[in-house]
């Protein structure tokens, strides 16, 4: 039922929709739930549900969180739980689209069938999108299957309600149990499952922020639950409340999650890379290194200013709309997008480059042009860069060019090197500062101190001056912390400012750079693994940073 198909005279009601968020991640979510988050007016969930669910809602869509008696926000459980209920009917009795987000699937959580009955006693239309519950998500990305080929039973336990009469029927029975408890009462519901009768050298393992880069696996039996987390210094902890998922039986795989552990396994699993680009250029780089596993860390060190003399950009792009110019060159995608708006502040759009021959360095620029309606005429075949392109440019011919001359819109520190080389082959430029890049302003005082403390697994480096950028707003990465660069040029200059240069990639390519990067974590894990010694990050093998660990995002 749609808000706006109420009668005349007969108060609105808006529309709010259950949706489960799964576990924690984010990309865990159904093209249903992203659909409805699109549409919401307002989105209710508790923190740490709303971090995951929030990227997808519009902008400006509400989020009211239950406030506790001292007016912090709270999480929705017990009391707050009848906020969150009153949140959700205020907003659908105003006629608002409501989105109420929780953990896991909305058929398991404790309070959301509450809030359902509420809707239908008073006529709001609701509807419930489900998610993946966290007991089957989780084992999941643990690389722990529940059932095998002889179709084993799985039961499904909550160790806070569990009664006695429940443990007894789990611990006599031969199946596989998934418990869902907390990390300090893990060894506690080892101990009920033993007393009702299953064996203590039954397999066990248990999964901590399951789902999410800070999962964590520990592989042991009913009888040595206690010691082996005693034993990796996980208990005890100021942090044993948060949730995990326990899973026990013979059948459940256990012995073989050193194969089956496909998401702890990752090249770069659990890694903070901080990745020190503009804003707009960080994004899908961050996504390819969340793909291998990493938590990628935006720090701008580059801001994107328009020239101090805008008039020599002004000349330039009207030259190019009467005919002045061969060609135009595309260094950056940041020369694109000055060129775009440009275009746009003179109601232009891509058809001005009619006749115009166009090229473009790397693979982000020629994706930018594309974007905007430009096929590139001419891309470096062989390396991306301003004298790979050198290497393809034709010569200039009075016979088969009616005009000489080159459109060049680049940064204001740019080097000569494509001038020099156009001018050889010929070719009269136009070298025009589309735009400035200077040096951002500094990150916050924890990341100063994460990039100078050594929190950091690895640093990638895309130029030079975000070399120098880096280092002169927030200081230089720590000796244990890899440094990846994008080319030799680059590589230099971090070697002149104290580093020492780990990773390099095979061509200037920022996904080329994250490659080798995930290469390199790869071969690192495999060396560990063949010596026999635990898998760690970087970060780790600094003095004080086990104890932190827990802590890490």
């Amino acid at each position: 039922m749609s808000p706006t198909s109420n009668l005349p005279g007969i108060p609105a009601h808006g529309h709010v929709t259950f949706l489960g968020a799964g576990p924690g991640d984010p990309g865990l979510l159904t093209l249903r739930a992203v659909e409805a988050l699109a549409r919401a007016d307002v989105l209710i969930a508790e923190p740490d549900v709303l971090d995951v669910v929030r990227v997808h809602a519009r902008g400006g869509v509400d989020t009211p969180l239950p406030q506790a008696a001292d007016g912090t926000s709270a999480k929705i459980d017990g009391p707050s739980a009848s906020v969150a209920a009153n949140l959700v009917m205020e907003g659908a009795r105003g006629g608002r689209r409501v989105v109420r987000a929780v953990s896991g699937d909305p058929g398991l959580d404790a309070y959301a069938a509450g809030e359902m009955l509420a809707c239908a006693a008073e006529g709001i239309p609701f509807e419930v999108v489900p998610g993946i519950a966290a007991a089957v998500g989780v084992p999941a990305y643990a690389g722990v299957p529940l059932r095998d080929a002889q179709g084993t039973d799985v039961r499904f336990v909550d160790a806070r309600t569990a009664s006695e009469r429940c443990w007894g029927e789990v611990g006599a029975s031969d199946g596989t149990v998934v418990v869902s408890t907390s990390l300090d009462s893990v060894a506690a519901a080892a101990g009920e499952l033993v007393s009702a009768g299953r064996k203590p050298d039954t397999p066990m393992t248990v999964t901590v922020a399951g789902t999410t880069t800070r999962q964590r696996t520990w592989t042991a039996t009913l009888g040595t639950i206690a010691q082996v987390l005693k034993q990796a210094k996980v208990l005890p902890s100021p942090d044993g409340g948060q949730p995990v998922i326990a899973v026990v039986g013979e059948r459940s795989a256990a012995a073989q999650r050193d194969q089956l552990s496909w998401f702890e396994s990752k090249p770069l699993f659990g890694w903070r890379v901080l990745v020190p680009r503009t804003k707009e250029q960080a994004a899908s780089l961050s996504d390819q290194l969340r793909s291998y596993g990493a938590v990628p860390h935006e720090v701008p060190t580059i801001a994107v200013e328009p020239p101090r003399t805008p008039q020599q950009m002004e000349r330039a792009v009207k030259g190019l709309v009467t005919g002045r110019y061969e060609w135009i060159a595309f260094t950056s995608v940041n020369a694109v997008k000055a060129v775009r708006e440009k275009f746009e502040e003179y109601g232009l759009d891509a058809r001005a480059f009619a006749g115009i021959k166009v090229a473009a360095v790397g693979e982000q620029t020629a994706a930018a042009l594309i974007a905007f309606g430009v096929k590139p005429d001419l891309v470096p075949s062989g390396e991306q860069s301003a004298a790979g392109l050198l290497e393809d440019w034709p010569p200039y011919d009075p016979v088969f060019d009616p005009i000489d001359r080159v459109f060049l819109p680049r940064a204001d520190i740019a080097t000569e090197t494509l001038v020099a080389g156009l001018i050889d082959l010929g070719w009269e430029v136009d070298d025009v500062t589309a735009y400035r890049t200077v040096r951002a302003s500094p990150p916050p005082a924890d990341t100063r101190e994460a990039i100078k403390g050594g929190g950091f697994d690895a640093v990638l480096f895309t130029s030079s001056s975000t070399v120098r950028n880096l280092v002169g707003i927030a200081g230089k990465p720590h000796n244990v912390t890899v440094i990846a660069c994008i080319g030799p040029a680059t590589a230099k200059t971090a070697e002149e400012h104290g580093l020492r240069v780990d990773v390099m990639a095979p061509e200037p390519s920022v996904h080329k750079l994250a490659e080798a990067l995930a290469q390199f974590g790869a071969a690192r894990r495999a060396a560990a693994l063949e010596a026999g010694d635990a898998v760690t990050r970087p970060s780790e093998r600094r003095p004080g940073a086990r104890r932190r660990r827990a802590a890490a995002p």
